[in-house]
């Protein structure tokens, strides 16, 4: 393979570098450079408040979600004109974080099956950073099994009546809309009862409560619907379809995190080159070298395996369930490089404040952050199950409710 810019591409560069020189926020660069694993810390600046400035500004230059139609606020842009651009941005590109699940998850969806109008109305203001977007997805008797949800939507004139819960909503409290998948009829099988809308978070009867984790953050929420009421026009595709909408998000999803999850990779290579231990410098240590050579491979691999990703959207393809083995690989990988690094820092790995810690604490904040990596957007069990079923044509694990009425299926009560 050829990865030497076309003449087209390398002006396409030459211009998206000569943009970010002349645009990019660059006081925000040592806070950027230290910031990544465990959320966006700015010092006094509020993340949220940059995060939607840059988004803007990119927007407003035609730089916001490139391969997006230009009527729903992108550029249309070629997948390798994408790729460019997220070389270019860099560290910058972390500001866009609040932005990741409406661009890479909510976006597509609302695009392969909202109206027209619907899209012209909702995207745009999406791409330029206006508004944010959540995926209410997971509820505490079904997160890995999203089939298994209990969220009910029931039909009331032109409208939907939703009551349930979600949980482990990530940025629902920044959220102005929401993806919500629900249970509209339960006396079918699981799989088959479910429809989905596009939900106003500001609607009477939704209300999020933020969930603090072990590291002190709270980017998960809790949401709860009481009687919430939902316009049959924000319905995403018909009634009882919701889990092949659903397939669209979950594909794109694999695809949007796969590809561009960290690894730590790069802060490991670094803190080898700079720690000095007993016996000299760690990178000078057999054992860490072949440590990481093995995970230099393993990051080269996911990147091509991304660009592999592109390549088939560049021919209209919908992103397919082979994205699975970029989160699968880099979720298991940034946890056992952050195990790694606590290792060689001996007993100042112990240490969890930035001003004390090597590093800055960063491999730290990246242990505790990792473990939610490995759960969220599936689980590294069920991706291993899609890999082995929908990639490497296995047999599929026996499901004895398969074709079961869901409202039949026992549970814990009876």
């Amino acid at each position: 393979m050829n990865f030497d810019d076309t003449p087209q591409e390398a002006a396409f560069r030459a211009e998206a570098k000569s943009w970010i020189a002349a645009n990019a926020p660059k006081a925000l660069e040592p806070e950027l450079k230290t910031s990544g694993f465990g959320g966006l810390y700015l010092g006094s600046v509020d993340p949220m408040q940059a995060a939607k400035a840059w988004q803007k500004k990119k927007a407003a230059a035609g730089w916001a979600c490139l391969h997006w139609p230009k009527d729903y606020g992108g550029r249309g842009a070629s997948p390798i004109e994408r790729v460019i651009w997220g070389q270019e941005e860099g560290l910058y590109a972390k500001l866009s974080a609040p932005f990741t699940i409406g661009h890479g998850m909510c976006g597509p969806t609302v695009m392969a099956f909202a109206s027209e109008d619907q899209k012209r109305e909702r995207l745009p203001p999406l791409a330029s950073g206006e508004e944010i977007w959540c995926q209410l997805f997971s509820e505490p008797a079904a997160g890995s099994d999203l089939a298994g949800l209990r969220t009910r939507a029931e039909k009331d004139g032109d409208d939907w009546v939703v009551n349930g819960q979600k949980i482990w909503t990530s940025g629902a409290q920044h959220s102005d809309w929401g993806l919500l998948l629900t249970r509209t009829d339960p006396s079918v099988a699981k799989h088959k009862g479910l429809t989905m809308f596009f939900l106003n978070m500001r609607s009477p009867g939704v209300e999020v409560r933020p969930i603090r984790q072990m590291n002190d953050q709270r980017t998960f929420n809790e949401v709860f619907f009481e009687n919430v009421r939902i316009p049959d026009a924000q319905r995403l595709g018909a009634v009882g379809q919701g889990w092949q909408v659903s397939l669209t998000t979950l594909m794109n999803e694999r695809l949007s995190i796969g590809s561009g999850m960290p690894t730590g990779f790069p802060d490991l290579f670094e803190l080898a080159c700079q720690l000095e231990t007993p016996d000299g410098p760690a990178v000078d240590d057999p054992a860490v070298r072949a440590k990481l050579a093995d995970w230099a491979v393993k990051a080269s691999g996911l990147r091509f395996t991304a660009f592999r990703a592109l390549s088939a959207l560049s021919k209209g393809e919908t992103p397919g369930p082979e994205n699975s083995i970029g989160k699968l690989v880099a979720g298991s990988m940034m946890q056992d490089i952050a195990k790694f690094a606590l290792d060689l820092e001996g007993h100042a790995g112990l240490l969890t404040d930035p001003d004390d810690a090597p590093a800055l604490a960063k491999f730290q904040t990246m242990l505790l952050r990792s473990p939610a990596t490995r759960i969220e957007g599936g689980s590294d069990e069920i991706l291993r199950n899609i890999i082995a079923e929908r990639v490497l044509g296995l047999p599929p694990d026996i499901r004895v409710d398969k074709d079961v009425a869901f409202n039949a299926i026992p549970t814990g009560g009876r």
